[in-house]
């Protein structure tokens, strides 16, 4: 935990992610990212200097069996509030549109209610749990399928519903979830999405996977790209506190 602690104390000085007084909303989905970035943050808020508020958020995308149970007895544990909403996502991505791509429209739909939820309930802030993984495949997938360089920053601002979305884990290598996860024997909840290891995304973990075989620096050149101090990697950092980033990512 300490390596994670690390992780995400260099992430929030680096982007000034958290400032005193926040209240911070988690989209926990019940997989491993989320309820590490959930455990994590329940004890960096006892950081000096830290003093900010946490609120779990689970959307139920319709689809069974899920049960949010464990994660109610984690929360309950760790002293964070818990609130779960359900929806019919997965009913309109899967059985009314038929969606062969489903993922793209499944995360904008996502966002959107997590947003509102996270208002509803007060936050300023909302968490979530993407690891350096995550930001790597998604720069992959931008080059690969889109013509682009592109990948989400850090930290965003989303104007339309006043919130600033934060991504604390930026820094964590996904082995080093994996192993913490385990470790602490967190409540992860089986994912019930029918596209579930069968995605772009999934390609990406193959194919970045075959790239680190074969050139054992691969995700640490990329990351060091993605953050250059010269002005030319997509990352900007924040000369002062409390500055926010914008991404064009729109929930």
């Amino acid at each position: 935990m300490k390596t994670v602690l690390g992780a995400i104390r260099r992430a929030d000085e680096d982007f000034n992610m958290i400032q005193r007084g926040d209240r911070i909303a988690v989209g926990v989905s019940g997989g491993k990212d989320s309820l590490l970035l959930l455990y994590a943050l329940s004890l960096y808020r006892n950081f000096p200097g830290r003093d900010f508020s946490l609120v779990a958020l689970t959307l139920d995308m319709g689809r069974k069996p899920f049960d949010t149970a464990p994660v109610q007895e984690l929360c309950d544990k760790l002293g964070v509030e818990y609130h779960v909403k359900e929806s019919e996502i997965a009913h309109i991505i899967f059985d009314i549109r038929k969606e062969k791509n489903p993922c793209a429209l499944c995360a904008k739909m996502r966002r959107g209610v997590l947003s509102d939820m996270a208002k509803e309930y007060g936050c300023n802030k909302l968490a979530f749990a993407h690891s350096r993984e995550d930001a790597l495949e998604t720069l992959m997938m931008s080059l690969i399928f889109e013509a682009r360089l592109y990948t989400f920053n850090p930290v965003t601002y989303w104007s339309r519903s006043d919130l600033t979305v934060i991504r604390p884990m930026i820094y964590l290598p996904e082995k080093h979830i994996i192993h913490v996860v385990k470790e602490y024997e967190l409540p992860v909840v089986k994912n019930p999405c029918p596209a579930n290891g069968n995605t772009k995304r999934q390609e990406m973990k193959e194919l970045m996977k075959e790239m680190t075989s074969r050139y054992p620096q691969f995700k640490d050149y990329m990351l060091r790209a993605l953050q250059d101090d010269e002005g030319y990697g997509l990352w900007f950092k924040p000369k002062k506190q409390g500055a926010e980033t914008a991404d064009g990512e729109t929930p």
